[in-house]
């Protein structure tokens, strides 16, 4: 495997397997993560030796978010920003995406799977979009991809409650493909990225990007409203206030 940073990769055949790589943190997201899986997405989308790219996390999470601490020395800011970069990345891949998703998927972990084609849940995967408990919006274009995913109550309850939801609630809402055991769950979705990667690539890729047609104007547009809101939300008050709350409140659960 190739490390890079904190995200480890590994090419086998056509398939780019992906991994979020800092299991002490849950695999949380720093700067350098973000346009790193960006770069990633941006070179797969240019090889043509790459048809599918598999995405999951080392250790007992596929990723708890953003990085706090991080976070709050670099947040985002309106223009190019590495979140930024990441969204257009995934947005205009017309690749297939697959991913396997076992323990925390946070905000940002829960809101990039809804630009997934295939997401396999392990039976101990929670999902959770607390933007709202920050004092944030989503992100990801979420606003616009839930509630076409789920439906506009589906979609309320789980942004503006910003509640967890488990794996079995995932499925009945459609939000993932599949739930599997956590042991099988990495075979699974391997299993289907080599199937994908046999498929005639003109036509999967085609078949993708007409999937999307309907979709891809309003969604770059929410992610541009997102943005510019998210951008002057994590400036405010606010939004400091409930970052301090959440830092004190993890610093006591592990004393």
């Amino acid at each position: 495997m190739e490390s890079l940073s904190d995200i480890v990769t590994e090419r086998s055949g056509r398939i780019i397997d992906v991994a979020f790589n800092r299991p002490s943190k849950k695999n949380a997201l720093t700067l350098s993560m973000y346009s790193t899986l960006a770069d990633l997405l941006t070179d797969a989308a240019k090889d043509d030796g790459i048809r599918v790219v598999l995405l999951h996390g080392t250790g007992d999470s596929f990723t708890a978010g953003n990085d706090i601490g991080d976070f709050l020395k670099h947040p985002p800011a309106p223009g190019d920003s590495p979140q930024e970069r990441l969204i257009d990345a995934l947005v205009g891949f017309d690749k297939p995406l697959v991913a396997a998703v076992h323990g925390a998927a946070v905000g940002s972990g829960t809101t990039m799977l809804t630009h997934f084609d295939f997401v396999y849940a392990g039976e101990s995967a929670v999902f959770q979009m607390p933007f709202v408990n920050l004092a944030l919006v989503p992100e990801f274009g979420a606003s616009y991809t839930v509630p076409a995913q789920l439906g506009y109550l589906a979609a309320a309850e789980l942004i503006l409650m910003g509640q967890p939801f488990d794996a079995r609630r995932a499925r009945e809402l459609g939000f993932v493909t599949r739930v599997v055991s956590d042991e099988a769950l990495l075979t699974t979705a391997r299993e289907t990225a080599e199937r994908l990667a046999e498929k005639p690539a003109g036509a999967l890729r085609a078949s993708k990007r007409l999937l999307k047609r309907s979709l891809r104007e309003d969604l770059e547009g929410a992610a541009r409203a997102e943005i510019q809101e998210f951008t002057s939300r994590v400036r405010s008050t606010e939004a400091r206030e409930a970052f301090e709350a959440f830092l004190a409140h993890h610093r006591s659960e592990t004393r």
